[in-house]
């Protein structure tokens, strides 16, 4: 993917809020301090596009990005971060849930899970809510190069065990060296090239 163009559209907590183009739309999720955002600006080639922190759970609110004037991007606030303020987690799942719900012009959710820890009962209820809505999901293992390549396989084996999913649905990631960018960008064009050619059910 030739990345021409990528700008911050608006951020938002409500439906009202949303952008109103009908662009193919991939929502990014994941667990606070997972990389999440990383994992947006280096697909997109940028270093700040995406606001990153060494605090977890700073993206409280869903951030939509316009790319190329063809599709959208959308992050979403991470979850799991119990210092965060009670109120603001709570607000959290509905706020997700009524974008994953309303959001006619959604295709997928790319969910992001760091490859040194295993899935908890949040990505499982995540990946169960996907799957119902009938979007497509990309699963994404995040900090590859924290690990050596025989940790890096055994923990896919985890993963793809507890997950029940096929090794070659799992996604090795790196931001730091790029490791993986091309493999992810051609799932994502796969999605968006099939819903441009009505194969994606929505």
């Amino acid at each position: 993917m030739i990345v021409k163009s990528a700008e911050f559209v608006k951020s938002a907590a409500k439906r009202k809020q949303y952008p109103e183009y009908q662009l193919p739309e991939i929502a990014f999720a994941g667990r606070s301090n997972v990389g999440k955002s990383s994992l947006i600006n280096c697909l997109l080639n940028r270093k700040r596009l995406v606001k990153t922190s060494r605090t977890p759970g700073r993206t409280q609110l869903i951030n939509f990005f316009k790319i190329n004037d063809e599709f959208s991007f959308v992050d979403l606030p991470g979850y799991g971060y119990a210092k965060t303020p009670v109120k603001v987690r709570e607000s959290w799942g509905p706020m997700v849930q009524d974008y994953l719900f309303e959001r006619k012009n959604l295709l997928a959710v790319v969910l992001a899970m760091d490859i040194r820890r295993v899935p908890k009962e949040d990505e499982f209820n995540l990946i169960r809510l996907v799957e119902s809505l009938n979007l497509e999901s990309v699963l994404i293992l995040t900090k590859a190069d924290k690990l050596s390549k025989n940790k890096q396989n055994n923990q896919k084996r985890i993963y793809r065990e507890m997950l029940q999913t096929e090794k070659e649905k799992l996604l090795l990631f790196s931001a730091k060296t790029a490791m993986g960018k091309e493999i992810v960008w051609n799932a994502l064009e796969t999605i968006i090239g099939n819903a441009e050619n009505g194969e994606v059910p929505k």
